[in-house]
């Protein structure tokens, strides 16, 4: 006869048709289940249950029962993500979960998924024109996700460690020369957003670090300025958002006297349209808004402004973000220090900077030759 034990310690008993059996109990992501476990001799079935139980009472359960891949990532965004990450990481992970791993496998049952599943994706993804860097970002949401669902104890494995990633092809930083930047300034005096420009040359601010920008943020007298937000317009469709700057922390700038006198002319012509909208004039104190006083759409300040600069200057056609890059080139080229460059950009570490400008830095062998010639005489 069976012997029962304790109330969720299982029973173990013998099998009608020979042999023996135990059952216990787990909580799945579903429901409470029984289990089952076979053996040929009491002694096998029961060193099976207790290696059952214990790995039950670490949480080692690994039963998603039938919850699919696109079910799961919409749980893990909702119930995980949200709340955790910025609103932007958050509007892009579920864009690459929607766009790119839902449709491929979201069907798929969670414990079923294999690696094979998951390097199919990225080789399709691959071969129908999506870039490296963007495969990778793909990978990273599923990896992240699928090591929740590890923690959760709904699968015994992240099927993404057991991948091969694409190899990161690091694009050369585009940048405008000495030249070029000069010519787009003078291009862009007397245009509404003039002062934009030169911020973001001469300081360095990211395309949504410079439209977040309140005169509140903006001291001239002491010429600086604090980069405490940034606009951003969010991937899932929920529209412009203002968020926390990246990494989390702003920074103070310095600016030079160039960036002072274009903010102070853009401040009067900012003036000169809250008179004549009136009170159709939405002010959010913003430096850099629209003639109404709204955030502007970055889309269309690329299109109807710096787009039409670039071409009328006669230059390449250049990202916005390539601005930040030409204040990170020219003052490298200058003999800036990096460490005051990573500063001024809002950098995590040196070597970012370092690592991406280095073919910008003035050669260094004369240098170093005369320093140690100087140091032995």
């Amino acid at each position: 006869m069976g012997r029962k034990r304790g109330n969720g310690e299982g029973s173990i008993s013998r099998r009608k048709g020979g042999g023996w059996m135990a059952q216990y109990a787990v909580h799945t992501a579903e429901r409470r289940k029984r289990r089952t476990l076979y053996g040929r001799t009491r002694a096998e079935v029961a060193a099976k249950l207790a290696k059952a139980l214990s790995s039950r009472e670490d949480g080692l359960v690994f039963d998603a029962g039938t919850m699919t891949v696109g079910e799961y990532l919409e749980r893990w965004l909702r119930d995980s993500v949200a709340g955790n990450v910025r609103p932007r990481t958050l509007s892009n992970y579920r864009l690459q979960a929607r766009r790119h791993i839902i449709p491929a496998f979201g069907g798929i049952k969670l414990k079923a998924l294999t690696p094979a599943h998951v390097q199919g994706l990225y080789r399709q993804k691959l071969d129908s024109g999506l870039s490296p860097a963007s495969v990778r970002y793909v990978h990273a949401v599923l990896h992240r996700a699928l090591k929740q669902a590890l923690r959760w104890g709904l699968v015994p494995r992240n099927v993404t460690e057991a991948v091969d990633i694409p190899k990161l092809v690091r694009e050369e930083v585009r940048a405008l020369s000495p030249e070029e930047a000069r010519a787009f300034l003078e291009t862009a005096r007397g245009d509404r957003y003039e002062g934009m420009y030169v911020v973001a040359v001469t300081a360095g601010l990211r395309r949504g670090e410079v439209l977040g920008l309140k005169w509140t943020d903006v001291d001239l007298e002491s010429a600086k300025l604090r980069v405490a937000r940034q606009l951003q317009r969010m991937r899932d469709g929920s529209g412009l958002k203002f968020t926390s700057p990246k990494g989390g922390k702003g920074r103070t700038v310095s600016l030079p006297p160039r960036a002072v006198e274009a903010l102070r002319a853009h401040r009067v012509r900012q003036a000169q349209e809250k008179l004549k909208a009136g009170s159709l004039y939405k002010d959010g104190n913003l430096v850099f808004a629209t003639q109404v006083g709204t955030p502007p759409e970055p889309s269309n300040v690329d299109r109807r402004s710096f787009k039409p600069l670039l071409e009328k200057a006669g230059l390449p056609n250049v990202r916005f973000h390539d601005l930040r890059h030409t204040c990170a080139t020219l003052l490298l080229s200058e003999g800036v220090n990096p460490k005051f460059v990573q500063e001024l950009l809002g950098h995590a570490d040196v070597g970012l900077t370092l690592n991406t400008y280095s073919h910008y830095l003035p050669s260094m062998g004369d240098q170093t030759a005369a320093a140690m010639e100087g140091a032995l005489g």
